[in-house]
């Protein structure tokens, strides 16, 4: 088949994984060194390191977690250009540059981007990188040891900042934060929703990511390889603690980790003139990206429309169903991001957990912020690649199920590709009509919740109400009532009602009467 040379292909991947643990200061890792090594990676991966690396003319680093969080400490300083730094340390002259904004998509989301500006001739070639060491940071704090990672280079940067917030002034006064406060009450909504009791939805959790950790074992890009046992996973224990109500410790993204990954993509025109072996080009088939309103604002916080949306485009982009895929990696930060996932494609979460991921997963391969999916693009592309003519999906998720981003790729180019709009199914999350919201004195039933916990004590906790007339109240416990919560709460949702007192914008939950 005759490809159009302006056809975008991956021709080279790279990841990186470092395990130190607090030794010689010289030999621990920073974000730059692992970007660094996964680029050199990739370059290599290529076959055409030297002449590929001269007509890279696109720089694109995925943020780091430290960048993503305003007035976050930088305790071994900070990098204040990632992409010219990477470019002036693998010998690249690009003439753009460019720090992504935040997100788990992103990775998907800037291949999805690079394809159509390579499609389009405004690049030759772009490379994509990006990489985390938060457990160096951890390991050096807590042996003090002084690292230094504030090398920067000179030149253009495009910082595309923090991006769009993504919880409403609202949901943040009345209790809503970080991912582990909002994915639960996603978890509980959708244990409620399928008819689970705590037991049941606890054995499909353990069941599920007992199948992520051992493709997590197989994996020498993992940082926590190791096979853990259902039994391990169902069960609190000093190694496996209360989190955040359902969950446990390794029931969620592990950030602790160091490791890297880049891609690199080209045309096939490109690919031609530079002699890119056949056996190394994947291409990009059908791709999608969206986000959802705020969590308070979707009318059923047991489904992601955004998820939904976008696997559907991108599977019908692709000209295929999903018996055709061979290899997926759904986004796995919490349980039920893959739950939905699975759900949209009809596929069992439990008959087969190792189909589902690529890596092992943001809890046993490793949550490499926001760049976690670029590990499984190009674990995606290593599968391709050894079984010639297969098809794998890669979703990526960004926020609290906020946005989402797939694609398919292939050795088979795609037939008339073109990039692909998701203004249509972008507009129909917008689009979504949401139950009003009071900051009102109110009863109602509730619809989901979480607690946190820390050494084992209830923290913090909020809960989704929904009056009778269906409206709906989101309110937190007062200081030291969280555990008022967690008692009313020991046997799930159904049927639980509470009583919500508003003061200033804040709705607090009342456990003083019969409706608590």
């Amino acid at each position: 088949m005759t490809v159009d040379p302006r056809t975008p292909v991956l021709v080279g991947v790279g990841q990186t994984v470092s395990h130190w643990r607090a030794g010689d200061a010289g030999d621990a890792p920073s974000p730059q060194s692992l970007r660094q090594g996964a680029t050199s990676a990739a370059l290599a991966d290529s076959g055409v390191a030297e002449s590929l690396a001269a007509t890279i003319d696109r720089v694109v680093v995925v943020r780091t977690m430290l960048d993503s969080v305003p007035g976050a400490p930088q305790p071994f300083g900070r990098c204040a250009n990632p992409p010219a730094t990477l470019a002036a340390d693998c010998g690249l002259s690009p003439r753009d540059t460019i720090y992504s904004v935040v997100g788990g998509d992103q990775p998907q989301t800037l291949v999805n981007a690079a394809a159509a500006a390579i499609y389009a001739g405004d690049c030759r070639a772009i490379l994509l990188s990006g990489a985390e060491a938060t457990a160096a940071m951890k390991a050096a704090l807590k042996a003090g040891i002084t690292l230094d990672w504030s090398t920067s280079a000179e030149g253009e940067c495009d910082d595309r900042g923090l991006g769009p917030m993504l919880l409403s002034a609202h949901e943040i006064a009345n209790g809503l934060g970080a991912p582990t406060q909002t994915y639960p009450a996603f978890e509980h909504a959708l244990a409620a929703r399928l008819g689970h009791d705590r037991a049941a939805h606890r054995a499909l959790m353990s069941k599920l990511w007992a199948g992520f950790s051992r493709v997590a074992a197989r994996n020498p890009f993992a940082q926590f390889p190791v096979a853990r046992d259902e039994a391990f996973l169902s069960a609190p224990s000093a190694e496996n603690y209360p989190l955040a109500d359902p969950y446990l410790k390794w029931d969620v993204a592990q950030d602790a980790v160091n490791q890297g990954a880049a891609l690199i993509l080209t045309s096939a025109g490109e690919a031609d003139r530079l002699g890119i072996a056949e056996t190394k080009r994947v291409y990009l088939h059908g791709h999608a990206s969206a986000k959802d309103r705020t969590p308070s604002e979707r009318p059923d916080l047991s489904r992601s429309l955004a998820t939904d949306l976008v696997l559907r485009q991108t599977l019908e982009g692709s000209g295929c169903t999903v018996a055709d895929i061979a290899h997926i990696d759904l986004y796995s930060c919490f349980p039920v991001a893959v739950l939905l996932a699975a759900e949209t494609l009809g596929l069992d979460p439990v008959a087969n957990p190792e189909g589902l991921t690529l890596t092992g997963g943001l809890p046993f391969f490793g949550g490499a912020g926001n760049n976690y999916s670029m590990h499984a693009i190009a674990e995606a592309v290593a599968r391709c690649r050894t079984n010639p003519g297969s098809r794998a999906l890669v979703l990526a998720n960004g926020g609290f199920l906020s946005k989402e981003a797939a694609g398919v790729y292939s050795t088979a180019p795609l037939p008339g590709w073109q990039p692909q709009s998701s203004a249509a199914i972008q507009a129909e999350c917008d689009a979504q009509a949401h139950p009003p919201l009071l900051s009102k004195d109110a009863e109602g039933t509730l619809e989901t919740f979480t607690v946190t916990y820390a050494k084992g004590e209830a923290q913090r906790g909020y809960a989704f109400l929904r009056t009778d007339d269906d409206a709906r109240i989101l309110a937190r416990t007062a200081k030291g009532e969280a555990a008022l919560l967690a008692a009313a709460t020991r046997k799930g949702v159904a049927g639980q009602r509470f009583r919500v007192r508003h003061s200033d914008g804040v709705n607090t939950l009342a456990f003083d009467g019969d409706a608590q």
